[in-house]
C-alpha cells in the first residue's frame, strides 16, 4: 500500500473532521495522543501550511517561564497526517542516541532510533520519525517527548 500524505491543499485548512476522515481507525489513537499531551505540558500549535513540503503541519511545543520571568518555547516534535496514520518526527542531537536507547521504550522504538542516520551538513541532528495508528505506540512517544523537554 502506498503511503499518502494528506493535508496538501493550501486552500483547505485542517479541521477535526478532515483529520478524522483521513486517519480512519487511527483517529482514536490521534485523539488520545492529543489529549495526553496536556498531561506532559506540551501544547499543539495551530496547523500551518509549509511551502517547502507542500503540506499542513503542526508542532508540539513546551513553554515555560524562567526564574527571571522570560518566556521560553522549545519545539518538541512535528506532526503530519497520512492516510490511515499520523507521523511524529523528533529531531535530537546525534550525541543523544545512546541516551535515547537507554530509555524505557519498546524494542520497536529502539530499532527506529538505531536505524536513524544523522542529517544536516554537519550530521549533528538525529531525525526520529514514528508512524502511529494504535494506542500502544503512544507510551514511547510520551517518553521521548519528556526526554526532549529536558534535553536540547
Amino acid at each position: 500500500m502506498r503511503k499518502e500524505q494528506l493535508l496538501r491543499d493550501i486552500d483547505v485548512e485542517p479541521t477535526d473532521e478532515i483529520i478524522a476522515e483521513g486517519l480512519g481507525e487511527a483517529n482514536n489513537a490521534y485523539s488520545k495522543f492529543i489529549g495526553g499531551l496536556k498531561n506532559i505540558g506540551i501544547s499543539l500549535m495551530d496547523w500551518r501550511y509549509y511551502n517547502d513540503g507542500k503540506a499542513w503541519l503542526t508542532k508540539g511545543e513546551y513553554k515555560w517561564t524562567t526564574p527571571r520571568g522570560a518566556n521560553k518555547v522549545k519545539p518538541i516534535f512535528w506532526m503530519s497526517i497520512w492516510q490511515g496514520f499520523f507521523k511524529i518526527s523528533f529531531f535530537f542531537s546525534a550525541e543523544t542516541q545512546d541516551k535515547l536507547l537507554a530509555l524505557p521504550i519498546s524494542s520497536e522504538a529502539k530499532n527506529i532510533i538505531k536505524n536513524s542516520e544523522p542529517m544536516g551538513k554537519t550530521r549533528k541532528f538525529l531525525p526520529i520519525t514514528f508512524e502511529l495508528s494504535e494506542d500502544k505506540q503512544l507510551k514511547d512517544i510520551y517518553i521521548l517527548a519528556e526526554f526532549r523537554k529536558d534535553n536540547i
